[in-house]
């Protein structure tokens, strides 16, 4: 595993991010939901979400978007995924477990993130990350960083 690191998700990541969101191995994971490029473009103008692409080495590998709740205390979660061949290497415990330390000590509350039930890899990932189960219903894995 390459240097790690996140930057905020640009206009000309919008092809990428749209190529990305149409490969089944990544909508599988999103309700297989694929966006056109303006929807992309209007995903990342949303003004409650902030959208970082992942990179390893400096080559985009992944996107994972912060969002926050509107009211305080300043609260939210994280949801991303890595591109096929970046998976089982670790690359997103790491960024997660820093963005959600960043989010933290500029004061937000806490950071949970929500994976799907049947995702074991993923929810294993969040894990190794610094989320614990909070809890759990028929379809999601509520998780928080740090307990």
């Amino acid at each position: 595993m390459g240097l790690l690191t996140y930057r905020p998700a640009a206009g000309e990541d919008v092809p990428l991010l749209t190529a990305w969101h149409a490969d089944p191995e990544v909508s599988r994971y999103w309700d297989d939901e694929t966006f056109t490029e303006e929807q992309i473009r209007m995903r990342l103008g949303r003004e409650a979400v902030d959208a970082w692409i992942v990179e390893e080495d400096g080559t985009p590998v992944g996107y994972l978007q912060s969002w926050w709740e509107e009211d305080e205390p300043r609260r939210g979660g994280l949801d991303g995924f890595l591109i096929p061949s970046a998976r089982g290497r670790g690359i997103m415990p790491g960024v997660a477990r820093e963005l959600a330390e960043r989010l933290l000590a500029d004061g937000w509350q806490y950071v949970t993130v929500d994976p799907y039930v049947w995702n074991e890899r993923a929810i294993r990932a969040w894990e190794r990350a610094g989320f614990v189960e909070v809890s759990r219903d028929e379809k999601v894995v509520l998780m928080r960083f740090g307990g």
